[in-house]
């Protein structure tokens, strides 16, 4: 959940509207592969329901399981590199999806928009390392939030149930 939270702490609510009108609800089975390996994607994710697998290599070996709020397909959307790892379906689950041109769209026509979009997924990516132990923390302080996070997470929970709501009403 921590993930989306970032985000939707630097967007205002008129980004998140926007992002619920411009994107959709997807529902996939247990099984489905939403990426894969090594071949380029064109859509980012926010896990709404259920639990995704991400593996890698071709024995499919499982290195993290995602749960509603996580964010997937950032790093490729980033840096336009095919993905490192394959996403697919633990349960039957609901992501919401956007497509990358749609958002690449609004994110060149709105530089505010752009501004707060990329210093959320900078600030997730960079969390994502500290908590790997790449950051030189120590273990103490690997849940510490920011103070400039902490203040937006009310606002970014209640900014993800209502389009977790918005979505899932359709």
């Amino acid at each position: 959940m921590r993930k989306v939270l970032f985000i939707f702490g630097q967007l205002t609510d008129t980004d998140v509207l926007w992002l619920a009108r411009a994107g959709r609800r997807r529902r996939v089975k247990r099984g489905t592969v939403l990426i894969r390996e090594g071949v380029p994607i064109d859509t980012l994710y926010i896990v709404l329901e259920g639990e995704l697998d991400v593996s890698v290599g071709a024995d499919r070996r499982r290195i993290a399981r995602l749960l509603p709020g996580e964010v997937v397909g950032e790093m490729s959307f980033i840096d336009a590199r095919p993905p490192s790892a394959t996403v697919s379906a633990a349960t039957d689950a609901v992501v919401f999806t956007i497509a990358r041109a749609t958002l690449q769209r609004e994110l060149v026509q709105d530089a505010g928009f752009a501004a707060r979009f990329y210093k959320a997924i900078a600030t997730f990516l960079s969390d994502r390392v500290r908590a790997a132990g790449g950051g030189g923390d120590d273990a103490a302080g690997k849940d510490e939030v920011d103070d400039n996070v902490l203040d937006n997470l009310d606002r970014a929970g209640a900014r993800f149930g209502e389009l977790g709501r918005e979505l899932l009403d359709e």
